[in-house]
């Protein structure tokens, strides 16, 4: 157990941790490099602890030292605790939540370990919006999928955005990374995997024309919000597949439809 402790200065080096959280190139390039990730709000940390990533360091507005008591019993790891003012200045945003640890990554694992139980699995290309990519995790989580596969350009799962879009969806979705992309894709069709491109490109069959759940294993292949997936990645998929639309609308945004898609390859 660690006793919390009361900081007062914003250049403490105590909170090296959680400076410029709002600097996304800073922290995109600082966190993979440091081996670490934030967790933000009191949900997001103990699903993070839950899932066995050991926590660095807390950094807590005093009304919410009741809130997590139980939790800064059970770890090994400093609790700072800071005004409201003070952790802004650090920050550089106001932390409504109030709660936020820094949290150790794991060593990523390879592709093969990551398919080796999955049936189900959505494949990302080039989505760098956290947002986006967070929500994308919260569906994987609920509708069922097995395990999410990121080109290398994609976003990062862990950074903090992402992580408090997802709700910790991030710690109990299996993820790595396809590379060299789009090559890596062999590796689904060795595992066993037909790769579902979802487009809307001519050429395309509806979802229920291509009845992915009826597949003994599907990849669900989804790309950036507006471009959409690249030539390249349509070209290594197996089959082209849509989401019928009206109104004249010609797509959705790239989480509602990864949740369409994903509920439509678990149905039945």
């Amino acid at each position: 157990m660690s006793q919390p402790s009361t900081v007062t200065d914003p250049a403490d080096p105590r909170l090296a941790d959680y400076t410029g959280l709002t600097d996304v190139e800073l922290r995109r390039r600082r966190e993979p490099a440091e081996g670490l990730f934030i967790a933000e709000g009191e949900k997001v940390i103990r699903r993070a602890l839950a899932a066995g990533y050991g926590m660095r360091s807390m950094l807590l507005t005093p009304k919410w030292l009741d809130v997590m008591a139980d939790v800064i019993e059970t770890v090994d790891a400093p609790v700072h605790v800071v005004e409201p003012a003070v952790a802004e200045q650090v920050t550089g945003y106001h932390v409504h939540r109030g709660a936020l640890a820094s949290m150790a990554r794991k060593p990523l694992p390879d592709v093969a370990e990551v398919l080796g139980p999955a049936r189900r699995v959505a494949v990302l290309e080039g989505l760098v919006d956290h947002t986006n990519l967070g929500a994308i995790f919260r569906s994987a989580a609920a509708l069922g999928m097995d395990a999410v596969l990121l080109s290398p350009d994609c976003a990062d799962p862990l950074y903090r955005r992402a992580v408090k879009t997802s709700m910790g969806a991030v710690f109990s979705v299996p993820y790595a990374r396809l590379d060299p992309w789009p090559g890596a894709l062999d590796a689904l069709r060795a595992a066993g995997f037909r790769v579902l491109a979802l487009t809307p490109a001519e050429g395309s069959v509806t979802l229920a024309e291509a009845a992915p759940h009826q597949l003994p294993k599907a990849a669900l292949m989804l790309g950036a919000e507006g471009d959409g997936l690249t030539p390249r990645a349509l070209a290594a998929a197996d089959t082209l597949v849509r989401i019928p639309m009206a109104h004249g609308i010609d797509s959705l945004n790239v989480g509602a439809a990864a949740a369409v898609a994903f509920y439509t390859v678990n149905a039945g």
